[in-house]
């Protein structure tokens, strides 16, 4: 196995970003399966999954995230959905941080 470290904006991740019972969890455009059948349902509460917005909003990095590519040139997330879903959400307004929305910002 190859490993390949690359860097990935969260603009990009969040590109496509759906997350519904039709077509799953997926983002990068619909490349990115985040939450493969092996995957463990979104479980981060309110403190965690603002620690991870909180993180961005400093211009701190991320810890790694690890992607599988696939023969088709998807992937899958193997580690780091937690991390992945709690800034889709934020960008997709589904909660605010510090009483400000993703799409109020300037």
């Amino acid at each position: 196995m190859k490993i390949e470290l690359r860097q990935v904006a969260v603009r990009d991740v969040f590109n496509g970003y759906q997350n519904n019972d039709e077509n799953g969890v997926v983002g990068y455009g619909g490349k990115l399966n985040i939450r493969p059948p092996y995957q463990r349902e979104f479980v981060y509460d309110d403190k965690k999954r603002n620690a991870v917005i909180e993180t961005v909003f400093k211009g701190f990095p991320l810890n790694v995230m690890y992607w599988s590519k696939n023969a088709d040139d998807t992937f899958e997330l193997l580690d780091g959905q937690q991390r992945t879903l709690s800034l889709c959400a934020y960008a997709n307004g589904d909660y605010s941080f510090n009483s400000k929305y993703f799409h109020n910002l300037t």
